[in-house]
């Protein structure tokens, strides 16, 4: 990882005599023309970024914990992806895939296949999540001649209609939609039904035994081609699985003769300290999702599966005009050099150590104010206890009202941190690159302190 050149105090010192307008400023001049469907929590116009930083067209720097939604990894303009790229972008740049092969994409078929999970030696590339997740569910119904689906509450898994479909993270990705796709099935996640904190082991068992019970009431076995689970929620809270539920939905699609598709479009390639969430519990999906990290913010996605699944599927089934496209793939070649290289995860795993135990600083000075810090890596979520119980177990019977996270957003915005909120509760999402600095963690830290303690001190007055 590249070494800060100054001491984090400067560095904050250094955001703090800019004047951060990105809460504030107005939309510029031609955003009216931009579709109201699309949200986001600034009107900066961003210029260039460098590692962990960004900069404004206006002049203004901020330290971006938010990595385009965990996207760019390997922090902005990375100088070995770059000049991948650059070289790539004098050979070629379209090499349609139903008409040939090119070069990068089958050197990053042997990358993959060095980083996958055990057995997944088959590989298909799209553009986006939503595309990748789809091609997974088309993989699984031709594979297994199986129509139906079933995915977790609170997992969020795209926008097409399909994906949207199997959205449950939040209704404002689906509402006004319908109707949905049908042929899938939501069953209850830990974490909202049991409501603990931290998750445990008890609560895997909990989640196959409501698995079981859905093969009996709502779609048999002989129906059901895959169960779709996010490793590590995403939108619906940065929720890390409950110890033993990812080899307990493995043995049971085992058992019942389903396909186990692990969606790591957010937690892959690096996010959470192992270069897929499922490492960690030495698990193997039959068909893993990829996207976001993979290419260091080009438009590169895909699924990995074992190749007696995907020999199920007819030539011209699956693919699409940019699939694979032959820059992304140079810039994913490189951003996997990157991450191969000797100590890159165990650095990862350690900022990510460093960046918790400064927040679980501040939430054993303000515990009233903080719920909980959780998550692997630089995977890390921040929920606060909100007002308003929502159980009897008091998790939400705290103090800050609804929408304080997007106050924290935006505070830390006019303090020049790039900060995002996630989920149905009060929660932040986050996410530096995994380059990230341990002087650029302490700036982010002491810059959150700042808006923290400015959001209670006005919510008290």
């Amino acid at each position: 990882m590249r070494r800060a050149r100054v001491a984090w105090p400067h560095l904050v010192r250094g955001l703090r005599s800019i004047s951060h307008q990105g809460a504030t400023a107005e939309a510029p001049a031609g955003a009216e023309r931009i579709g109201a469907g699309i949200g986001r929590i600034s009107n900066l116009v961003l210029d260039r970024g460098e590692g962990s930083w960004l900069y404004t067209t206006d002049g203004e720097k901020y330290l971006d914990f938010s990595t385009g939604i965990g996207v760019t990894n390997l922090g902005h303009c990375h100088p070995r992806v770059t000049e991948a790229v650059r070289e790539q972008l004098g050979k070629l740049w379209h090499a349609q895939v139903n008409i040939a092969f090119h070069g990068p994409m089958l050197e990053l078929t042997k990358k993959l296949e060095k980083v996958m999970p055990k057995g997944l030696d088959s590989f298909l590339f799209v553009t986006t999540g939503s595309e990748a997740v789809e091609a997974a569910v088309k993989l699984a119904r031709h594979a297994t001649k199986k129509p139906n689906v079933i995915v977790f509450q609170g997992g969020y898994h795209g926008r097409t209609l399909l994906t949207m479909s199997m959205t449950s993270s939040g209704t404002k990705y689906r509402a006004g939609y319908g109707p949905h796709a049908s042929g899938v099935f939501v069953a209850p996640h830990p974490f909202f039904a049991l409501h603990s904190v931290p998750s445990q082991p008890d609560h895997a068992q909990w989640a196959v035994e409501q698995l079981e019970i859905m093969l009996q009431q709502q779609t048999a076995a002989s129906e059901t081609a895959a169960v779709v689970l996010e490793p590590v929620l995403g939108e619906g809270g940065y929720v890390p699985p409950a110890p033993g539920l990812l080899q307990g939905i493995r043995d049971f699609c085992d058992r019942h003769n389903l396909l186990f598709i692990a969606d790591e479009v957010q937690s892959g390639f690096g996010r959470t300290g192992r270069m897929f969430a499922v490492d960690h519990s030495n698990v193997s999906p039959d068909i893993l999702v990829f996207a976001k990290g993979v290419a260091s913010g080009f438009p590169l996605a895909g699924i990995a599966s074992r190749r007696a699944l995907t020999a199920a599927q007819p030539p011209g089934s699956q693919g699409g005009t940019y699939a694979g496209n032959a820059i992304a793939c140079a810039a994913a070649n490189a951003t996997l050099d990157v991450m191969m290289a000797p100590n890159f995860m165990e650095t990862v795993a350690a900022r990510g150590e460093h960046l918790r135990k400064g927040l679980e600083d501040l939430r054993a000075r303000y515990p009233e104010v903080i719920q909980e810090v959780r998550g692997p890596g630089l995977m890390i979520g921040l929920e606060f206890h909100q007002v308003g119980p929502l159980d009897t177990s008091g998790r939400h019977g705290g103090t800050v009202p609804k929408g304080f996270a997007q106050q924290m957003v935006k505070a830390c915005l006019a303090r020049g941190l790039i900060l995002l909120p996630t989920g149905i509760f009060e929660t932040l999402r986050i996410i530096p690159p995994l380059i990230v600095s341990k002087e650029e963690c302490d700036a982010g830290i002491s810059i959150f302190k700042d808006a923290l303690e400015a959001c209670i001190k006005a919510r008290e007055e």
